[in-house]
């Protein structure tokens, strides 16, 4: 594999955002290292490119509906999924994930579907799914906790790695700009660095904490500040997927061989607002906006298909006809999802239902009852 000393880099803009960073397909989609050196194939970019486009779909979709009243919330992912693609693909499917709270892209990578990533933002459930199921874990809304949950859990791993050297699982855990301000991103960065756990953080520095500037959060760049903990650091561009597959690809490996846990930071963008409460335009310009726009992570690997010719019209007119059932399939998938019933609050409580919260329950099932 290419080494990613050897790869080519390049500078953004809009402060931090200007730091050299890994980069292997410029915005007009042009291939800047050679596609068999670097592993890069058809079927691979194809493959990406498909990802990204559901799952902005899927994003798309889910806006609609709370902006419908159909979900309470909803966190676009828009513009962040060369970030969540490239990364989550460069991961073993045996690898655990630990996500914050707008991996869609991710999510969909790992076989999720749009009732189970939905369930939460309407009520109907905290969490979703089991993630022994998926080695994805449930999304995390207070802020910066899942990289603590993901030390924790790598630690574990690293137990079972002493008394099984055939096991070589690591962890990927998810966070964005934000949290990298809370003393709980700070305390497990610096416990997986002392404690040499096999996990690899991923940073998605899409430049806002809500309606603070990551310039306004920190005056060292977070790969930096990261690497003060003792963990290898990346800087890559975060809307270029194939850059963001090898530097997690080069992390995995190097960590999975027993090296030091490691931190990528990919430079990347929040299209949407923080949420579907929030209202982007009042602390951000437009042309900053229209700027990101034409660094668009879908964009590029579209224009990069069409110039190297690895995608006709008959693979885009698939594809298309797939989002469009993808997006019927969450309509319905949404408006599908029943209220639940009190009585699996007793039952879900512990794992085990107590004789007392049984009888708890059905107490309350029998006064519910009498107003019938």
């Amino acid at each position: 594999m290419t080494e990613l000393a050897d790869l080519p880099t390049s500078s953004g803009a809009d402060d931090f955002a200007a730091l050299p960073q890994l980069q292997l397909v410029d915005t007009n989609g042009v291939l800047l290292i050679d596609a068999e050196t670097a592993g890069i194939t058809p079927d691979l970019v194809r493959g990406f490119y498909r990802d990204m486009v559901l799952a902005r779909q899927f994003d798309q979709e889910a806006y609609h509906l709370q902006r419908q009243g159909e979900l309470g919330l909803w966190l676009s992912c828009r513009g962040q999924e060369a970030a969540q693609v490239g990364s989550i693909r460069a991961v073993r499917p045996s690898d655990h994930v630990f996500p914050s709270y707008r991996e869609q892209a991710a999510a969909m990578c790992r076989g999720l579907e749009p009732r189970q990533l939905l369930t939460q933002w309407r009520g109907t459930s905290h969490g979703g799914w089991n993630p022994d199921d998926y080695r994805f874990h449930i999304y995390s809304l207070v802020l910066s906790t899942q990289l603590l949950h993901a030390t924790g859990y790598a630690l574990g791993v690293a137990a079972d790695r002493r008394k099984n050297a055939a096991l070589d699982e690591i962890v990927l855990c998810y966070f964005g700009d934000g949290s990298a301000s809370q003393g709980d991103a700070n305390e497990a960065l610096n416990w997986a660095a002392t404690t040499n756990a096999p996990i690899v953080f991923l940073c998605q520095n899409n430049q806002w904490a809500i309606s603070t500037p990551a310039s306004a959060q920190s005056r060292t760049p977070l790969h930096v500040r990261a690497a003060g903990f003792g963990l290898t650091t990346t800087l890559v561009d975060g809307n270029d997927v194939l850059a963001v597959h090898a530097a997690t690809v080069a992390a995995a490996e190097r960590t999975r061989a027993g090296g030091p846990p490691e931190l990528i930071e990919a430079i990347t963008y929040r299209m949407a607002g923080h949420s579907t409460s929030d209202d982007p335009t009042r602390y951000r310009e437009a042309d900053e906006v229209n700027r990101w726009e034409e660094r668009d992570p879908i964009r590029r690997v579209r224009h990069l298909l069409d110039e190297q010719g690895w995608a006709d019209q008959q693979f885009h007119a698939a594809l298309e006809g797939e989002a469009v059932e993808l997006a019927e399939t969450t309509r319905s998938a949404c408006r599908a999802l029943a209220a639940p019933a009190l009585e699996d609050t007793f039952r879900h409580t512990l794992v085990s239902e107590t004789d007392e919260l049984r009888t708890e329950r059905e107490r309350y099932t029998a006064w519910r009852e009498s107003f019938a």
